[in-house]
């Protein structure tokens, strides 16, 4: 029994991923391309960049205190991190670190100096850390150290700058209370008010000294090198494995972009559940790929062949479907040409249902490009099957052939030959009366048509056949023609049962078909046209267009010549 359609589940958000995650790894190609562009660019930049070694020293700040052991004592009093940070990266200190190196021979510009110099502080300390990048391990642990030096040396100055102006601005106040103190001295003695005043002077002159003295007892060292610079022993950054992985990373993610990219513009059916929705119709099945079935169409009569146990399972689902039982005829077609595809799904569904003791009867409705016959080879026997014998509606004399299929038993072959009007032909009273055989018990007809969007012989026999399965390649077929091809069956009044996927033909396979492809035209520009002879030459077959191979007399002997 047909299973009814699901719709897509739309709160299914792990299926919905999976779905995608499968559809982007159908574009293979594109996320090659992008993994061997990530670690092209990775090695590029691992074997172009010059070696660079990175030196680092760490600085304590301090700021001048008269006693640094004193109870409640800060190391902090006064220090603003962030501007210290900023005066080591200055001009100033580059400026004086460039005399130091001079003298060890290394002229360098300032800003050539500063451009490899980092200057950091670790989070909660009074640590400034120097790093500085150079071309050798000698030039970084140089520069480095120099730097520091050089920034110390900087707070250092300006410390002792700093009292030495405090201590001037002392002294000029302690100068005129010292000459009042000798004038005072000068007068007589005795008198209270000079006595008060002499005092005063006094105590002013004791607090200035005093404070002049503290200023000169202060500790200005600005701070302690605590990690001198060493000359290091490898050279900084990424290296060639690191580079290399983060390369593949990226070009991993360019390739998966590439792919959505590719994903969203993609015209083809990206799963099954699009391709069940866009046709309106269940998966019958999906055809595995078999090397051993490239040397004919049946894989049913194989041991072993897990393709002929797909087409037994498409029979036995299509036996079960209502649709189908009730009439027994099924037309298979494909959506613009799947090359040997749908003519190997007729000829193993005919070869199913005559293993399940059905009456099969196969007719080739291409009369354009008829191949079936020949592809079937040695199998076709001129001779009819036993059940074939003349009844109440006679075939076509000698329009039949039978198929032997090894252990499964034989179908009914009706080949196609090229014919001039092929619609006429395809709704002539003869194809009407094969057609009609499904109606007898026990028989099943299997009708091979051309693609359907591309002639329209197809949808000529649906008012006949109205179950119809469509084989296709999920990888070339577009959603838009499968929605076209649910409209046109349907308004023609058939039922499409199902939809079967074979794997398709790989790159090669596809150039030889299309290669013999252009041989064929050529033939055919040549004089090999529809309504002549087999080999072009002679003249036109005249008749009743509506005679097909139903309607002749089969010379199997020229068909394998």
């Amino acid at each position: 029994m047909t299973q009814p359609i699901r719709a897509l589940e739309d709160q299914d958000e792990p299926a919905l991923l999976r779905d995608q995650f499968r559809q982007l790894l159908r574009y293979r190609a594109l996320l090659a391309s992008g993994v061997a562009l990530g670690l092209l660019g990775g090695g590029w930049l691992a074997l172009s960049g010059e070696e660079s070694y990175t030196s680092t020293g760490e600085v304590v700040v301090r700021s001048a205190a008269s006693d640094p052991f004193a109870a409640g004592a800060s190391a902090d009093k006064g220090i603003n991190i962030g501007s210290e940070r900023q005066t080591a990266v200055s001009d100033t200190v580059g400026t004086l670190a460039i005399g130091s190196l001079a003298r060890s021979g290394d002229r360098v510009e300032v800003g050539t100096l500063l451009s490899g110099l980092q200057v950091t502080n670790p989070p909660n300390t009074l640590v400034l850390r120097f790093t500085y990048t150079g071309r050798t391990p000698a030039l970084a642990r140089a520069r480095a150290q120099a730097l520091a030096d050089a920034y110390l040396e900087i707070r250092r100055q300006r410390t002792e700058d700093s009292i030495a102006n405090m201590v001037d601005g002392y002294r000029a106040q302690l100068k005129p209370l010292t000459e009042q103190r000798d004038q005072l001295a000068e007068q007589s003695v005795g008198s209270n008010d000079v006595t008060s005043a002499r005092a005063n002077l006094v105590v002013s002159i004791s607090e200035l000294s005093r404070k002049i003295s503290e200023l000169r007892a202060l500790d200005t060292t600005p701070g302690y090198l605590t990690k001198k610079p060493a000359a290091p022993t490898a050279p900084t950054g990424a290296g060639l494995p690191l580079l290399l992985g983060l390369g593949g990373v990226v070009g991993l993610a360019l390739g998966l972009l590439l792919s959505w990219v590719r994903l969203v513009f993609d015209p083809a059916v990206r799963s099954t559940r699009e391709l069940v929705r866009s046709l309106g119709a269940p998966l019958l099945g999906t055809l595995p790929r078999e090397r051993a079935a490239a040397g004919g169409l049946l894989a049913i009569g194989r041991s072993g062949s897990r393709l002929a146990e797909e087409y037994r399972a498409v029979a036995f689902r299509l036996a079960y479907d209502p649709s189908f039982a009730q009439r027994r005829r099924l037309l298979v077609t494909s959506p613009r040409g799947d090359g040997d595809a749908p003519a190997a799904a007729a000829v193993n569904l005919a070869a199913a249902f005559a293993e399940m003791g059905r009456d099969v009867l196969l007719m080739e409705a291409d009369l354009r490009t008829p191949s079936l016959a020949r592809a079937l080879g040695p199998a076709v026997q001129g001779a009819r099957p036993r059940w074939a014998a003349e009844g109440e509606r006679p075939w076509p004399s000698g329009s039949r052939m039978n198929v032997d299929v090894p252990g499964s038993g034989a179908f009914t072959l009706i080949a196609g030959r090229r014919t001039d009007n092929v619609p006429r032909a395809l709704t002539s009273a003869p194809v009407g009366r094969i057609v009609s055989e499904g109606d007898r018990p026990g028989v099943v007809v299997i009708v091979l048509a051309p693609p359907v969007l591309s002639y329209a012989d197809a949808v000529a026999l649906i008012d006949r056949v109205e179950g119809v399965m469509v084989v296709c390649d999920p990888r070339e077929v577009h959603r838009s023609d499968l929605e076209r091809i649910g409209e046109i069956i349907g308004a023609a009044g058939g039922t499409v049962l199902g939809a079967l996927l074979h794997p398709g033909q790989g790159r090669h396979e596809r150039l030889a078909r299309k290669k013999a492809r252009k041989k064929a035209d050529k033939r055919r520009a040549g004089g090999d046209r529809p309504g002549r002879a087999e080999d072009g030459h002679g003249p036109e077959r005249a008749g009743d267009p509506a005679e097909t191979l139903g309607l002749r007399t089969f010379d199997s002997t020229a068909e394998h010549r």
